[in-house]
């Protein structure tokens, strides 16, 4: 099985305005449809609910690692951790990374999660499944957000 989902879009808005969407915390937050507490801060933990129609129970908790200005932000998460009777915090998270790089016509936008094979095999599959899933709507909400709201 494979252990990283790799998407790629490329987006018609310059390099600045994808990063703005990334990780300005309420512009995240409207097309990844997430109502975060506050600003994306390297190093710290970023807490908030999902608003996406049939996951509101989820919590969001995601550790941002890295914040490199227009080139690339990544976090750890506990991916598909839908139930609120499982606790995911001793698995290993997986890691999420946003690679920006500049385009004759704007952005290419290159997301990256890796680690699926360090999370237990009973739910590995799922959780795959279900973010390959997510990550391709996920670029579409992207692309429509930055196209709306230059």
């Amino acid at each position: 099985m494979n252990s990283v989902i790799e998407k790629r879009i490329e987006l018609k808005a310059p390099v600045s305005r994808v990063w703005r969407a990334l990780t300005d915390y309420r512009e995240f937050g409207e097309w990844f449809r997430v109502k975060l507490d506050g600003p994306f801060v390297a190093g710290q933990v970023s807490r908030g609910q999902i608003t996406y129609p049939g996951y509101e129970h989820v919590k969001w908790e995601a550790v941002v690692q890295k914040m490199e200005p227009e080139r690339l932000f990544s976090f750890t998460w506990h991916p598909y951790g839908i139930d609120p009777k499982i606790d995911y915090s001793k698995e290993t998270p997986t890691l999420v990374e946003f690679r920006l790089e500049q385009t004759k016509t704007g952005t290419l936008l290159l997301l990256t999660e890796s680690g699926f094979d360090k999370i237990p095999s009973d739910r590995r599959l799922e959780a795959f499944r279900m973010n390959d899933g997510g990550w391709t709507e996920q670029m579409k909400n992207i692309e429509k957000h930055v196209a709306q709201t230059p």
